[in-house]
């Protein structure tokens, strides 16, 4: 993903679309189902309307003037005499409506033989008519090419009556309703869209403030973000100001470091200038006072350096069991090369299975300044024996403080 705005104004782009689309395609079959439902309301009332006026008793001069009227110029109705005759010699009145020739009936005989037929159900190429129906009600039927919605229903002295209406009529109706629905939608979608990307810009401001506001500071700029944010945005302005406090704990520890390394480390450094001079200047004792100097010198860049990196692994260190034992034995054979070399002895007696929980590091420098003490402070050919040679009676008890935490830990015999 690279940019939420983008992808938002197109997800919600197409969403639209495709709803927009669905509503449309469902608007158009519930029109369509509810209008087809009224045509055949309005085909059945024309029928029953029909069928009260023709009657048993109705003449032929009578159907000679309804095949008149339902007569359309190109197209003349037909009626069948009592002798069989076709009578054409009717006169076609205009039309009213463009609509019109999407309509007809008929009336056949108990038989099927045709009486009435309207302008659209003969052909006079082959002289066929429409078919004749053959149970009551609402059915589609196809007729020269065309499809028809027809209702029929029996009328007096045995005869069929049927009104059709021709199922182009009904499509076109429906695309014009459909259309009707769809060029406004279409016509507002621009400002939908722009109305939408105008609310995903201002959504999303308060993203790109916080983002300048980070950018804006420098290094030495350590302050909380007080910029408002929507609750969406809380959680990670808290995020940034707790990593901005860490950080700036932890600039502040690598300057009291740096400030204590240069403290400690400047008057060694002096000493030792001034041993050296007095060195150059004939001094031959002043040369053993500079490589005095230069232990005094390491033992304090080891010291800041153990301080280093006891605040580096005191960083959330969990709490771990120590082998004490182990861990002693260790250091003492790390530092017996310091005791040799001044003739010292550094001997454990008795080294007692003992656990501790604790930080191992924090544990190493303790026990590590407490022999190097004992061993710098111990006159040449002196010994140093560890005071916990046998454990007393009544069990083993132990406090110790680590160096860089203060907090008791508490020891136990396994």
């Amino acid at each position: 993903m690279t940019s939420i705005r983008r992808y938002l104004n197109w997800a919600l782009a197409t969403l639209l679309v495709v709803v927009m689309s669905l509503a449309v395609t469902a608007a158009y079959f519930v029109t369509r189902h509810e209008m087809e439902e009224i045509f055949d309301a309005q085909l059945s009332l024309q029928g029953r309307i029909v069928a009260g006026l023709v009657t048993e008793r109705t003449t032929s001069d009578e159907y000679a003037r309804i095949a008149a009227q339902l007569s359309q110029p190109g197209h003349f109705a037909r009626w069948y005499g009592s002798t069989g005759n076709l009578l054409t010699d009717l006169a076609a009145p205009a039309l009213y409506d463009h609509e019109e020739k999407m309509i007809s009936l008929g009336v056949w005989s108990d038989s099927g033989r045709p009486i009435l037929m309207g302008a659209r159900w003969y052909d006079d190429a082959d002289a066929t008519s429409f078919p004749a129906p053959h149970h009551e009600g609402h059915r589609w039927v196809s007729y020269q090419g065309h499809r028809w919605r027809t209702f029929s229903m029996p009328i007096a002295g045995g005869r069929w009556l049927s009104i059709g209406l021709r199922d182009a009529f009904q499509s076109e109706l429906f695309n014009k309703v459909a259309l009707g629905n769809f060029v406004p939608l279409l016509l507002t979608l621009p400002i939908l869209l722009w109305l939408m990307a105008r609310l995903i810009r201002r959504g999303l401001a308060p993203i790109g403030e916080l983002s300048r506001q980070v950018e804006a500071r420098d290094e030495k700029d350590l302050r909380p973000i007080r910029v408002a944010v929507p609750q969406e945005l809380q959680a990670l302005r808290g995020a940034l100001n707790d990593f901005i406090d860490r950080l700036g704990q932890t600039l502040e520890r690598e300057r009291r470091f740096t400030a204590d390394a240069a403290h400690e480390l400047r008057t060694p450094l002096a000493a030792l200038k001034i041993h050296l001079d007095n060195a150059r200047f004939g001094e031959p004792s002043a040369l053993d006072k500079a490589y005095n100097g230069i232990e005094r010198l390491q033992r304090v860049v080891e010291q800041l350096l153990l301080l280093a990196r006891l605040e580096l692994d005191d960083q959330g260190a969990a709490p771990e069991t120590v082998e004490l034992s182990s861990l002693v034995l260790d250091l003492a054979a790390e530092l017996w090369p310091l005791a040799e070399s001044q003739q010292q002895t550094l001997e454990i007696a008795e080294s007692p299975a003992l656990s501790l929980e604790g930080n191992a590091t924090e544990l190493g420098i303790l026990i590590r300044n407490l022999l190097d003490n004992a061993l710098r402070y111990t006159p040449e050919g002196g010994g140093s024996k560890w005071p916990w040679a046998r454990p007393r009676t009544g069990g083993l008890g132990c406090r110790s403080a680590t160096a860089a935490r203060g907090s008791p830990r508490r020891c136990s015999r396994p």
